[in-house]
Order: C-alpha cells, then structure tokens, then sequence
C-alpha cells in the first residue's frame, strides 16, 4: 500500500481534501494524529460546514482516536478585549475601521488583500503549533489537503519558521474524486464547500445558490458590501464588491436567475485559495 511521508498535523479546513486526510489517518495511511480547524468564526463560516464539522467529522475522528482541534482567535494585546473571541465578521464590521481584510474586487476586477487567511488561518495554526513545542530547529511537519488536480497551489515555502509544509494528497498521488470515494468508502457524507459565506471568491454559481436557499445569509453579504463602502465612500475612495462584476451584490446576483454547475470557472476557497 502506498504511503505519505511522516507528517505529524494536518490544517484541516473541513472541506473534501481535508476529511479525505482524516479517513486516510484514520486507515494508516497518513501518520497524523492531530487536525487543527482553524474556526474564523461561528458568525463567519458557512453554517454547513460547522453542521459537518459537528455531526460528522468530530464524531468520526473521536471514534478513530484522533484528535481535531478547533482554533478561534482571541484577543490578546488589548486590555478592553483581552480573552475575548474576535471573529471575521466582527472585524470587518467593527466601526471606524479603515481597512478590509478579505479580497474584496477592487474598481479594476482585482482581488484585494487576504490578510484573513494570515490573520484567521495561519496565525492561529502558527500559535497552537509553538504551543505543542514546535521551533524553528525542530519544525513540526504540517500536511495541507492539496490534491493532483490542483497541483500548481502547493508551495514548500511556509511563512512560519516553526512549520514545514507538506502534501499527502500529492503524495498518494489523489485527486479530487479520489477524495469523494475515500469519504463516501468510510461511510461518511460529502462535505459542502468550506468558506465563509461572504468570501470574494465565491463563484456567481456560489451566490446564486445562496440567495436562494439562504436568503438571510445573502442579505448579510449585501449589508456587508454596503458597510464597507460606505467606509470607503467617507474616506473618498472608490467602492469595492463581493464579485467580479464591478456592480453591488444584490445587482450582480440577481433574484430568480441560476447559472448552470460548472458554468463559471472562478475557483473557490475550497480549491484552495485558503484551507481546504
């Protein structure tokens, strides 16, 4: 049977790739024992993921003895919020902020900056690893869920110093169907996407599914978009939006329409634009 290389924690994001690696720890094929998710906020990421993460995964992973921990980001620095949870979605609407720290579309189509992933992501993942005694001269060797398909995503290179990144998928040479059959053979369900519900990089498919089967969810997004430029609009700045159509959300998305599957070939956070 073909193996990973050792690989001692596993960033898990809850999507396919993901829950693909907590069946193969669990089936000895990857030696990890211990998957960090790092939570960016109940208020935040979609609600099917947490359902899956709850009724699914946990579950799963307490019955094979492995361990799955769920990281939030708290507050450290100032004495009015020390000890308490910041989520996303507290951050970027907390008043009087100036900047936006997800890839919002800039007036030209561009992404903004991802300072969410550093910020909400990797940080915390960075913290609890230096907690378990990971250093500079002694790594811990941290497997991201990267599949074949998708191959050109991986980089070796980890901003962590205390951290060295590898690709079990990679490795056992798995593409993205082979995930789906790994879950389905362990007789667990396909997870959905993980993503915040609000994230840039949704595909139009993304949104208008989520207009119509969680309209409270797409009003959220639209009130968000309208927060951020009404900040930008006080400090004379050109508006910013959830796509790439250079139009407010509730335009670009309008009600009533879907695209076909596949239609669109943006990529999601769940390809990897995040964690997967």
């Amino acid at each position: 049977m073909q193996q990973a290389r050792p690989v001692d924690y596993i960033s898990f994001g809850g999507g396919q790739q993901s829950t693909a690696l907590l069946v193969l720890a669990a089936t000895g094929r990857i030696t990890a024992k211990t998957f960090l998710f790092a939570n960016v906020g109940d208020d935040s990421e979609l609600p099917a993921t947490l359902c899956y993460l709850e009724e699914h995964a946990k579950p799963y992973a307490a019955r094979h003895g492995l361990e799955l921990v769920e990281l939030r980001r708290i507050m450290k620095h100032r004495l009015a919020t020390r000890g308490q949870e910041r989520t996303l979605w507290q951050q970027l609407n907390q008043p009087g902020s100036k900047s936006i720290d997800i890839p919002v579309r800039m007036a030209n189509g561009a992404p903004g900056n991802r300072n969410c992933t550093k910020t909400f992501k990797i940080d915390l993942v960075a913290e609890e690893l230096a907690r378990r005694g990971a250093t500079a001269e002694n790594p811990a060797i941290v497997g991201m869920g990267i599949s074949l398909d998708e191959i050109e995503r991986a980089n070796n290179r980890s901003p962590v110093p205390h951290e060295r990144v590898v690709y079990p998928l990679l490795d056992l040479g798995l593409r993205r169907t082979d995930c789906q059959r790994i879950i389905r053979k362990a007789g667990l369900p396909l997870p959905p996407k993980s993503a915040c519900f609000f994230c840039p990089f949704h595909r139009p498919e993304d949104w208008h599914t989520q207009r119509r089967t969680e309209p409270e969810l797409f009003e959220k997004s639209c009130q968000l978009e309208e927060t951020l430029n009404g900040r930008r609009a006080d400090l004379g700045k050109d508006p910013v939006y959830l796509t790439r159509f250079n139009k407010p959300l509730r335009e670009a998305i309008p009600a009533g329409v879907d695209l076909l599957p596949g239609f669109d070939e943006d990529e999601g956070c769940d390809s990897g634009w995040c964690m997967t």
